[in-house]
């Protein structure tokens, strides 16, 4: 190699260094800033929030929101000021380039009005439409999962790994209703899928959100994940987890996920193939 190249690669492999440890010490702020949210919102936490209306629903729904949004959007746009942040956490699609924050600030916020201890905390750092870092916090359990690209997922420090399975038969697999509003066809597929996996899965469990189910996949305690449609927000922070702890992911047909696939699949490697083929019948 000559002297040129030489310098250009160690200047190559000097940034990309840079740039993980810059990534690192980002995911470390950014864990900080989503267990304060989890904090303010533990502490509104325990009394049946009763409403009679939709809207009564949404206002409720709000109120969480901008308690946790109070502390994460300050807190995240001074570690990226020049990052784009996500409004509409029921959004899908593709983002514009750049880097962007991904924010579910409560997630399982219906569980959350109901007393229900099913909820987290969600931040996802998005760059040129890949995620770059994810934190998860349960803040009833204290727990903080964490990923960051090509560096492994963990949970509070602790390396995470997929299950080992290879037979769906003896397989805990999840799912996650279709959201609010949606179409009838998605919400005919979310029911036909499920019955083919009580034929096929040892146990299936169905409740929300996504992202609870998709931590327990990447922490090798479920077997397999899977839903159609969905949004970025509930799909990107486990998705990562899942991949950087050595899990499958792909749509529902065992094509490539992204933020635009009308599914999502995640699942140990060696159960992937089983649960493309019941999900496709």
């Amino acid at each position: 190699m000559s002297e040129t190249l030489q310098t250009e690669a160690a200047t190559t492999e000097a940034a990309a260094t840079d740039a993980a440890a810059t990534d690192a010490e980002l995911l470390d702020r950014t864990a900080s800033a989503v267990r304060e949210a989890g904090s303010a919102l533990r502490e509104r936490f325990g009394e049946v929030v009763r409403y009679e209306t939709r809207e009564e629903l949404m206002r409720a729904l709000a109120v969480n929101d901008d308690a946790a949004l109070d502390i994460l959007r300050p807190r995240l746009t001074a570690l990226r000021p020049e990052a784009g942040w996500v409004e509409d956490e029921l959004d899908g699609g593709a983002l514009p380039a750049g880097e962007w924050w991904v924010v579910d600030p409560a997630e399982g916020n219906v569980n959350h009005l109901h007393g229900l201890p099913e909820w987290a905390v969600t931040a996802t750092l998005v760059r040129e439409n890949r995620p770059v870092l994810t934190v998860v916090h349960l803040p009833l359990t204290g727990e903080t999962y964490t990923a960051l690209a090509g560096a492994g997922a963990h949970l509070d420090g602790r390396p995470l790994r997929v299950s080992r399975t290879a037979d769906l038969g003896l397989s805990i697999v999840a799912t996650s209703q279709a959201r609010p509003d949606e179409d009838e066809k998605v919400v005919r597929r979310v029911g036909s899928s499920i019955t083919a996996m009580l034929f096929d899965a040892l146990v299936v469990r169905t409740a929300v959100p996504a992202t609870l189910h998709l931590v327990n996949v990447a922490a090798g305690r479920i077997d397999a994940f899977w839903q159609f449609a969905g949004a970025r927000a509930d799909l990107l922070p486990g998705a990562l987890l899942v991949t950087e702890a050595g899990g499958r992911i792909s749509d529902a047909e065992g094509r490539p996920w992204t933020p635009q696939s009308e599914s999502l699949l995640a699942a140990a490697p060696g159960i992937h193939a089983e649960a493309v083929a019941t999900l496709s019948r």
